[in-house]
């Protein structure tokens, strides 16, 4: 009798931990807090088509990003990796900058995952095609409106932020190089 208790137990426990495994699995990630905008005195790059932050106004952060899964939803943005534009500082995975002609990514906070994804691939599918990118770099969704950040806002906690050669391969017309919804996975 005691046996059949003890096994009953163990059962219990273990569908409770399954259970709270899946659950934490399965939560939407959140705002970690909000940063307020303020006045870049015109160091925001402007002439680049940046999205300058608004002196006063609050963009949430996020240290999360959506769970990935073979079929995870992100938005794809432009990057181009080289230094000259946008505050782009160097690639936090190499300590490089890098070529636009070149399959690489940027992930947003959660998914660069502190750096565990750096110079692994990952595959974008996006217009009926797929491209395989490197990961060189973070798209910080838990900083932004200051001059480290070109006093641009966070990235959005799900972006991939690509260089033009994965757009080319994605087969987007140039005219549409801004934003785009794609899936991705880890290759």
């Amino acid at each position: 009798m005691k046996t059949f208790k003890l096994g009953a137990f163990f059962l219990i426990l273990l569908v409770f931990l399954i259970t709270h495994c899946l659950e934490a699995e399965a939560q939407v990630c959140k705002p970690s807090g909000n940063i307020k905008g303020r006045k870049s005195l015109g160091q925001c790059a402007m002439e680049n088509d940046s999205n300058c932050c608004i002196d006063g106004k609050f963009y949430p952060i996020y240290r999360c990003s959506p769970t990935v899964s073979n079929q995870t939803k992100a938005v794809l943005t432009l990057n181009p990796f080289q230094g000259d534009v946008d505050g782009d500082g160097l690639c936090e995975c190499d300590n490089e900058y890098h070529s636009g002609d070149t399959p690489i990514v940027a992930l947003s906070t959660g998914w660069y995952n502190g750096g565990r994804r750096c110079l692994n691939y990952i595959t974008i599918n996006a217009n009926g095609r797929s491209v395989k990118a490197t990961v060189v770099d973070e798209c910080n969704s838990s900083m932004g409106c200051d001059a480290d950040h070109d006093y641009e806002p966070p990235c959005a906690n799900n972006g991939v932020s690509a260089s033009k050669a994965v757009w080319k391969a994605l087969g987007v017309s140039h005219d549409n190089w801004d934003k785009l919804n794609i899936t991705w996975s880890d290759a």
